[in-house]
């Protein structure tokens, strides 16, 4: 499918046929996607808790308030982030690039992000977004639909997943095959709305 295509065509679907099973060549590819996305500093902080075990995924329903593509989906994904990735041997980022740049890059990870909890936090959230749109429009090419949710009780979901305490959660992502078409489009603003050229 052309990438124009899929921007267009994804939408947030409700309705999953809960029989639908994903192959793991099909899950296997949808995250190798994933791990293209960019971060920044090449950090690569989102993870991804792929929950297959039916308890958990209704425990994570009844943390969503019931709604059924928790559970209906073929894959749901809690997409989290380590806030302290930058401090976990850095290096490892860089490992394959030259030894100037490892010099120059490696040091000024530190440098950004040490004592600076809200840029930790707004670069997982950054980088989570980024890291969601690349599945959901790769599960739009491979042909199946998908819903980003941030519609529970994040602190609840947290518990149920064993969230480590330097790690957040950015939304789920239920992704399968729909039963039911989106509503059509609430309404998209004209771009003179919302482009502005040069300042405001």
């Amino acid at each position: 499918m052309n990438v124009f295509d899929a921007i267009e065509q994804r939408r947030s679907v409700k309705h999953f046929d809960p029989e639908y099973k994903f192959s793991e060549a099909e899950e296997k590819k949808l995250l190798e996607a994933a791990v293209f996305s960019p971060t920044a500093f090449n950090l690569q902080h989102w993870r991804f808790v792929v929950v297959k075990d039916k308890a958990i995924l209704e425990q994570l329903k009844e943390a969503a308030w019931g709604q059924a593509q928790v559970t209906d989906a073929s894959m749901l994904i809690v997409l989290c982030a380590d806030k302290a990735a930058w401090s976990k041997e850095p290096g490892r980022y860089w490992v394959n690039a030259p030894q100037e740049v490892q010099d120059y890059l490696v040091p000024k990870i530190g440098q950004y992000y040490e004592g600076n909890d809200r840029v930790q936090q707004d670069e997982c959230m950054r980088s989570c977004g980024l890291a969601a749109q690349t599945i959901m429009l790769a599960a739009k090419a491979m042909g199946y639909d998908s819903c980003p949710m941030d519609g529970f009780d994040f602190e609840q979901a947290g518990k149920i997943i064993s969230l480590p305490d330097d790690h957040i959660i950015s939304m789920f992502i239920a992704i399968g095959k729909a039963t039911a078409e989106a509503n059509p489009r609430g309404g998209q603003l004209p771009l003179s709305e919302v482009v502005i050229e040069n300042h405001f």
